[in-house]
């Protein structure tokens, strides 16, 4: 079996991965948990997970939240972003930029997402910016 494909996937799809068991979400989650890619963090992008799960509107416990990073993180490849990371392209959200810094400093394949900015950017930026639905259709293909 080929080794999947390397991918940032922004906070709200993995929130939505671990919570809703359902749509392409959860798909995403199946596709790492049985390693058919492999996510990648950084520290900036797992504090800001940590964080929405946090949220109250979520009313998870944190016993809850706990759980659920444990489906997410340890499927996770950890990404040390140098002291000075790659140029990204300009974006209205500063929210964004650690995303896209870490799919050029970890070398992603893929940078995974629903965010109508991010997805703007995919025409500025080295590593494909796709939707959910665009990233499972190529995993399909290369199944």
């Amino acid at each position: 079996m080929s080794e999947g494909p390397r991918a940032v996937v922004d906070t709200n799809l993995v929130v939505s991965a671990l919570i809703f068991g359902k749509g392409r979400p959860f798909k995403l989650r199946s596709a790492w948990q049985t390693g058919r890619f492999h996510p990648l963090v950084s520290k900036c992008t797992a504090t800001e997970l940590l964080r929405v799960l946090a949220y109250p509107k979520f009313k998870l416990t944190e016993a809850e939240r706990e759980d659920l990073l444990a489906d997410y993180l340890p499927y996770c490849t950890t990404v040390k972003l140098p002291a000075r990371p790659p140029a990204v392209p300009e974006c209205r959200d500063p929210f964004d930029v650690p995303f896209l810094e870490l799919s050029l400093a970890g070398k992603a394949d893929y940078l995974v997402t629903g965010d109508k900015d991010l997805l703007s950017l995919a025409a500025q930026c080295r590593v494909p910016i796709v939707t959910a639905e665009v990233f499972l259709n190529a995993l399909s293909a290369k199944a």
